[in-house]
């Protein structure tokens, strides 16, 4: 599962802001607001899905829980 950190942080490592990202999925502002835990209720596990898939396609890389927590990447 992503977390919330984990998309603040890989839109910084490909340099978006959450208006961007919002438009390259065509949802709104709020909705990465509160997939990045800011806002209620909480997005739902699909918007969660859409927004993994569409910082992938950018060249991130997800680090899944480990010893030391998730993490992103880029890819090398």
């Amino acid at each position: 599962m992503t977390e919330a950190a984990q998309i603040r942080a890989a839109r910084a490592l490909i340099g978006w802001s959450q208006k961007d990202l919002a438009e390259a999925l065509g949802v709104s502002t709020m909705t990465i607001k509160r997939a990045e835990g800011s806002g209620k209720p909480a997005a739902p596990p699909e918007t969660l899905g859409a927004i993994r898939t569409r910082l992938e396609a950018e060249g991130v890389v997800f680090i899944d829980r480990n010893g030391g927590g998730p993490g992103a990447r880029l890819k090398a």
